[in-house]
């Protein structure tokens, strides 16, 4: 029997991604392999409860919300990952997304479930940590998202997506500000300055005070 380490499951809006403010189904993952500064859930860095992938296929298949997530943590870390990602796929033909910190394989993320990918910046203290073998495993639906402390992650940034093409390669590339340490707005200006194909991301949940 498969199974999973889960630091929580929730119903929320999604705050992110494409997707942001559709009702969400959430899984989050216990476990992480790297430490940026400005994680929000540190609680699931560790720890967890295993459950059956089965049971939280079930959750999901009774689930009201437009979509589900797999979160973290770093899910792709975890052995189940496949067979939770193939389940919640399979129990519905609504979207299924993976939130990713792009330092592992992507070929572990089933077809057709979205991986979100968050390439590290400098600021997050752990640049470096993609793997650039992934560039030629991002699909065409999958999304790519830089979170950015300030000016010297945007330039980071967007040298990245020029460089690579990540614009045309993916459905979505996201700029957001770390929250507390970018404006929006400045971030904002920056885009529209620079004339970038990519999305400015704020966190919805947050600015609504959801989790």
């Amino acid at each position: 029997m498969d199974t999973v380490r889960v630091a929580e499951t929730f119903t929320s809006l999604q705050g992110e991604s494409r997707y942001a403010g559709w009702p969400c189904f959430f899984v989050r993952l216990a476990g992480c392999n790297l430490h940026c500064r400005y994680c929000d859930t540190p609680e699931a860095r560790a720890g967890g409860v295993e459950r059956p992938v089965a049971a939280l296929v079930d959750a999901w298949r009774r689930s009201r919300a437009a979509l589900a997530e797999i979160t973290g943590g770093e899910p792709l870390l975890q052995d189940g990952f496949p067979a939770l990602a193939e389940g919640l796929r399979d129990a519905s033909d609504r979207p299924v997304l993976v939130e990713t910190n792009g330092s592992l394989d992507l070929t572990r993320v089933p077809e057709g479930v979205t991986a979100v990918v968050d390439v590290k910046c400098p600021g997050s203290g752990e640049a470096g940590s993609f793997d650039p073998a992934n560039l030629a495993r991002l699909r065409p639906y999958d999304e790519v998202k830089f979170v950015l402390s300030g000016r010297e992650d945007y330039e980071w940034a967007s040298a990245c997506v020029a460089r690579h093409g990540l614009a045309g390669r993916v459905a979505a590339v996201h700029f957001g500000p770390v929250h507390g340490a970018l404006d929006a707005a400045a971030l904002a200006r920056w885009i529209l300055d620079d004339g970038l194909n990519v999305r400015l991301q704020v966190q919805l949940h947050r600015w609504m005070g959801l989790r």
